[in-house]
């Protein structure tokens, strides 16, 4: 089958061409561009691994990737693959080794490092079989990933040229992720959630600012998100990562906004309620007054904070059409019993059956099932102009843009 040609329309961020959300070729190669490439990839958080020993088995792409702490409290991770035959190595999601891994194939074992160490039958069984005198164990194993260890997130990257995590991020998504993560937190709840749809459209959607609240009826209903908040946008000078943020601002919300009723919005419908409106009751913890934040490091993590439910993302691309993503719910270990009831009730503003986050899991299959026939067509992309900077608005889509300026550039577009 002769490989489809990707066609972009210029050096421009405008024009998307569809093709690159369905060919099967260009997704093998973003495994080994970004994925593989020169990128640091969200692994774990730190506070998952608890004491020497503790492991967690995750993904880098489409990569099984093992993350153990060894007693000295580093952080290790390697490709989850025995070197023999190339099964998994680690087959839970988590766990704890005294010593090391072992492959339940062969017996083939590994230390924490990811360096093999053991196998079975090596010098063979009463001078018969066994490995060849030329067979060295420190040339074969997995292969390691560097390591990074920034504000209880734990990142890997495949890659020797990649910058160290902080250059990586830059000072204003460092600051904003500072902001939220920035004492110890504990694990309070997860989802696993399977998309119908290419892993780039969800990255989309996280860092399209201009949807959140012509999508999501429940943030226009109770006024948790409107783009008619005080709020904005970063985006990072490699286009890559990006923060969107918004305040709840009550004065304002006691007076009538009528910009959502005026161009005949879906969102803009006071037919629904809430029985139990505590939901949205909780507590003031940061002293600038957001109430939303949504940032995103690219290639797939997203950080969030809306209003007391926190939690990361998690995003892995499983083929050309469908998407893993991976929620992880956390509070502050030193939450108060109050806080943590809050936290727990407003999970159900997120995830899969979420409030708000439900028609996200939906949009990408529609756009996904809609592209189907339109190859060689291009989607629009020029909401706010032709650029990818930073906004005091978000009646734009910068960040999307500065999406595709990243990717362009991992890819040699």
């Amino acid at each position: 089958m002769q490989e489809q040609t990707i066609h972009w329309a210029g050096p421009g961020l405008t024009r998307i061409p569809y093709d690159v959300y369905s060919d099967a070729a260009l997704a093998a190669k973003e495994q080994e561009r970004i994925f593989r490439g020169e990128t640091w990839n969200y692994l774990c958080l730190d506070a998952e691994l608890p004491e020497g020993g503790s492991y967690r088995t995750t993904f880098a792409g489409e990569t099984p990737v093992v993350v153990v702490k060894d007693d000295d409290g580093e952080v290790y991770a390697f490709e989850n693959r025995c070197a023999h035959r190339g099964a998994l190595i680690a087959l839970e999601k988590s766990g704890h080794t005294d010593g090391g891994f072992q492959c339940v194939y062969h017996a083939w074992s590994y230390n924490r490092q990811g360096d093999l160490t053991g196998v079975a039958f090596e010098a063979g069984v009463r001078g018969q079989g066994g490995m060849g005198k030329s067979f060295c164990k420190q040339d074969h194993g997995p292969r390691k990933l560097r390591v990074a260890v920034y504000c209880g997130l734990v990142f890997g990257s495949f890659s020797e040229e990649v910058p160290g995590i902080e250059e990586y991020l830059g000072d204003e998504i460092c600051q904003r992720i500072e902001r939220v993560l920035h004492k110890p937190v504990e694990v309070i709840g997860r989802f696993t959630q399977a998309l119908p749809n290419n892993w780039k459209l969800y990255v989309e959607n996280v860092k399209d600012s201009y949807h959140a609240s012509l999508l999501h009826l429940f943030f226009t209903t109770f006024e948790l998100n409107r783009l008619s908040q005080k709020g904005g946008l970063i985006v990072d000078a490699s286009g890559g990562h990006h923060v969107s943020y918004s305040m709840v601002d009550k004065a304002a919300a006691a007076t009538s906004d009528t910009s959502y009723k005026e161009q005949g919005l879906r969102s803009d419908d006071n037919r629904y309620r809430l029985k139990d409106q505590t939901v949205l009751s909780g507590f003031e913890e940061y002293n600038d007054g957001v109430t939303l934040q949504i940032l995103s490091v690219f290639p797939g993590f997203v950080l969030q904070q809306i209003q007391n439910c926190l939690a990361v993302r998690q995003v892995l691309p499983k083929g050309a059409e469908r998407t893993e993503l991976n929620w992880t719910y956390i509070g502050y270990s030193d939450d108060t019993p109050a806080q943590r009831t809050v936290r727990l009730k407003q999970l159900n503003l997120v995830g899969p059956a979420g409030f708000i986050s439900m028609e996200d899991g939906a949009v990408g299959g529609f756009v996904q099932r809609g592209i189907a026939g339109a190859h060689g067509m291009e989607a629009v992309v020029e909401m706010g102009g032709d650029g990818a900077s930073s906004s005091e608005g978000r009646a734009t889509e910068a960040s999307v843009r500065g999406f595709w300026k990243a990717y362009r550039r991992h890819m040699g577009e």
